[in-house]
């Protein structure tokens, strides 16, 4: 990969029509403040409005790019920015950064689930988006077929930067499963997609025919990629471990680990993206220390890198351009979401047992954003023929993606079925690990007046061993003794609970009122079942009939079974009037098991 060696001039003499390039005068003093004050008010605008997308269900990253293309040069801000390879490194730094932080937040035990259909979905998944997106844009835009499948290629992948904002950000809690397999597959498809490109810039920009080198260079790319990923997130967890240092300083060596581990991949020809999601799963999956000060510092570096870079991306379009090619491009968009993503789906889950609705769901979440965006700068940096044009079409599938996809994806999850009840978090969680000592954390909650806390007493918690009520704060002062304090909605309520109780807690205290469809009571039922009660006898006494090869199983086995032995919470399994919702599993094994009445009534009390 070519290094560039830049150093940035502004040219800021009239506030509207500033031009900013890449050229070796140096920066001036004053021009240097006027930018940081533009970059600083575009950030804050950027901040500021994504309250107002919460409330509207916006996708937070269509706000950021729509501010940067509104300071642009079409736009009233009239900033005129078109510095390729700026915008290429600002788009790789940035993208690191955000694969290093959904690989922290990505459990070892997803992967059961999840990897397997994934690795499918990233690999053989993008090659048929690419193919037939590739030749739908051949015909929708007058190129030849290999132009259109470069077109294809840049497409291709699902954007981590995206997925994991929709995930984990606008509050959208999909079945477990589904989840996962879109988390692993938008940090595990860009080494393909990259390949794909680069592939086919370097035949158009040469006319060599393809050759086993091609092939050679994408295990290369894999190859490395998770080799260096893994011993880099080893060492770098084992840095941590090893080393004393400040407590803010522990999330700067994470990161700094994490640029490295990228860096020396790419310098070796691997894949840089997928060596630094890897690393970031390793490390989070080890009880490091400060593991919680890393999260949470990661936290805002992922959301400073994803406004950061689509502002900078919005700056780089020209609006006016994409009206001309508006007609080509939308077809290509149309293709693309409509026909190559839920081709590509179906195709790569045959050998995957996945139900209709999540194949559906997968389908739809097939969100683009500033991959394709980044990986549409290549050919304009190999100055291949139309290379313009691949970038402009690549940012007006963005911009449908993000507006179409983005803004339907909840209602449509709720609509299948997919969107379950969500998980409540603390409002402060912090790690207790003085002296070496782990596993425990110390979490407070606001009660809200919902909460099944509110109105309690300390003492009176369903706590399990190991776990206490340390403090109760009220409007005014702490409530002592704590554990005979009755807890208030509005007090603040301190815990220390092992890290794996963290959830089960936080569903005792932090619980709020849900949409009606995300009840818990409507969406489990009224009733709950033993996980080992016999199916014939649940079924005999609701009036419906059982399925005489399942009768004999207990409840557990029959969704075991429908789930090929990976139940997850939501799961549901249809028996006449009846379904069986899975509540709560661990380990793949079901322990709590609800029960709703779709057109059966349910038995009377005979008292």
């Amino acid at each position: 990969m070519n290094r560039y060696y830049l150093i940035l001039a502004f040219d800021l003499r009239e506030t509207r029509g500033a031009r900013i390039d890449s050229l070796a005068k140096g920066i001036r003093v004053h021009e240097a403040n006027q930018l940081i004050f533009i970059g600083a008010l575009l950030f804050v605008l950027a901040v500021l409005l994504s309250a107002w997308a919460f409330r509207v269900g916006a996708p937070l990253l269509l706000v950021f790019l729509a501010i940067g293309i509104l300071a642009g040069e079409d736009g009233p801000g009239g900033i005129r920015f078109d510095d390729f390879y700026v915008t290429y490194i600002v788009g790789n730094l940035a993208l690191a950064v955000i694969l290093f932080d959904g690989g922290l937040r990505t459990r070892y035990a997803s992967f059961s689930m999840g990897f397997r259909p994934a690795l499918s979905l990233s690999t053989l998944g993008v090659v048929i988006t690419a193919g037939i997106t590739g030749t739908i844009a051949a015909s929708a835009l007058g190129l030849d077929l290999l132009q259109g499948l470069l077109v294809g290629a840049i497409v291709g992948s699902t954007d981590a930067a995206a997925v994991f904002s929709l995930l984990r950000n606008q509050g959208l809690a999909l079945n477990r499963r589904v989840a996962t397999v879109l988390e692993i597959e938008s940090g595990s498809n860009d080494p393909m997609a990259i390949f794909l490109t680069v592939a086919l810039v370097a035949l158009l920009a040469t006319g060599a025919a393809p050759s086993w080198q091609l092939g050679a260079f994408f295990v290369q790319q894999m190859g490395l990629g998770l080799l260096v990923g893994y011993l880099g997130g080893r060492a770098l967890a084992w840095t941590i471990d090893h080393i004393r240092l400040a407590e803010g300083l522990y999330p700067l060596l994470a990161l700094a680990g994490g640029l490295i581990i990228f860096g020396t991949t790419v310098l070796a020809d691997g894949s840089g993206f997928l060596a630094i999601y890897v690393a970031g799963i390793v490390l989070g999956n080890r009880r490091t220390h400060a593991a919680q000060d890393i999260l949470s510092v990661h936290d805002g570096l992922a959301w400073l890198a994803q406004i950061v870079m689509f502002l900078v991306l919005g700056l780089l379009a020209t609006p006016s351009r994409l009206v001309e090619i508006a007609p080509g491009a939308l077809a290509v968009a149309a293709g693309m979401i409509l026909v190559a993503r839920p081709l590509a789906v179906w195709v790569s889950l045959l050998l995957y047992r996945a139900s209709v609705q999540e194949k559906l769901l997968i389908s739809w979440v097939g969100l683009r954003g500033a991959v394709p965006i980044v990986l549409a700068l290549f050919p304009l940096m190999a100055g291949i023929d139309q290379a313009r044009l691949y970038f402009d079409v690549a940012f007006f599938v963005v911009l449908i993606s993000l507006l179409v996809q983005g803004w339907t994806i909840a209602p449509f999850a709720r609509w299948l079925g997919l969107q379950v009840p969500p998980v409540y978090e603390p409002r402060q969680r912090t790690e207790l690990d003085i002296g070496g000592r782990k596993g425990y954390e110390l979490v407070g909650y606001v009660v809200p007046p919902s909460s099944p806390a509110a109105g309690a007493i300390a003492s009176e918690l369903p706590l399990a061993p190991g776990e206490r009520v340390v403090a109760v704060l009220g409007p005014n002062d702490a409530k002592d003794p704590p554990s005979s304090a009755r807890i208030e909605p509005g007090d603040a309520v301190y815990l220390v609970v092992p890290s794996e109780d963290v959830e089960r807690i936080s569903a005792i205290l932090a619980a709020k009122p849900l949409a009606p469809s995300l009840a818990e009571r409507r969406f489990y039922g009224d009733f709950a079942l033993s996980p080992q009660a016999r199916l014939g006898d649940v079924c005999a006494a609701y009036g419906v009939k059982a399925p005489e090869a399942l009768a004999d199983l207990s409840v557990a086995e029959v969704i075991r079974q429908r789930f090929k032995g990976v139940p997850v919470v939501g799961d549901r399994v249809v028996l006449g009037g009846i379904e069986l919702v899975v509540r709560e599993a661990q380990d793949n094994v079901v322990t709590r098991v609800g029960l709703v009445f779709t057109d059966v009534p349910p038995p009377r009390d005979s008292g």
